[in-house]
């Protein structure tokens, strides 16, 4: 099931969600708008190598903005942080900036129950695209679970800002 619009506010009220900052006005019938962040990470070298460490450079976008360009991946941020320990969250891209052409968050839209934190956005824009820094770019659902909950502690545990891939951990702990 999914959380309607009144029970994600009752529910942050309780505490079975966190949302930090809260805004009323960002609630939807059945999801929660977030906002991006100020810090764009990008990866610098010609491959991208999902064994290694990858170099990056970081942009913060300033008030009127940052062009995204098309076939380059930026890594994005939430404004807020955003978790549960009871509902399973899921983030999308809003329709509105779908239909200017950034596609947000396409093959992870899923976060772990127990995961708190600001949330890593992959932004892929068709066309050339103007961004700024605290504009509505996701909506987060939260749907109800069945049977024992497990709360996730991994790496990516109280993110703040961009967070690039370590994909490559997960090679070393396996040596």
């Amino acid at each position: 099931m999914i959380l309607t619009g009144p029970e994600i506010v009752e529910s942050t009220r309780t505490g079975k969600i966190s949302i930090s900052p809260f805004n009323r006005d960002q609630v939807n019938p059945n999801s929660y708008n977030v906002c991006l962040g100020e810090t764009l990470v990008t990866y610098t070298g010609s491959v991208i190598d999902a064994y290694q460490p990858n170099p990056t450079q970081a942009v913060k976008m300033e008030s009127d903005g940052y062009v995204l360009q098309p076939n380059e991946l930026y890594l994005g941020h939430t404004v807020e942080e955003v978790g549960s320990d009871f509902f399973v969250p899921l983030i999308f891209g809003r329709s509105s900036v779908g239909r200017l052409g950034l596609f947000v968050e396409i093959t992870a839209p899923i976060g772990d129950i127990g995961f708190h934190g600001q949330w890593t956005l992959m932004l892929s824009p068709v066309v050339p695209l103007r961004v700024y820094p605290g504009m509505k770019i996701g909506q987060i659902m939260f749907f109800d679970t069945l049977g024992e909950i497990e709360t996730y502690s991994g790496k990516y545990q109280g993110a703040v800002g961009p967070q690039e891939s370590r994909y490559w951990r997960d090679k070393l702990e396996q040596l």
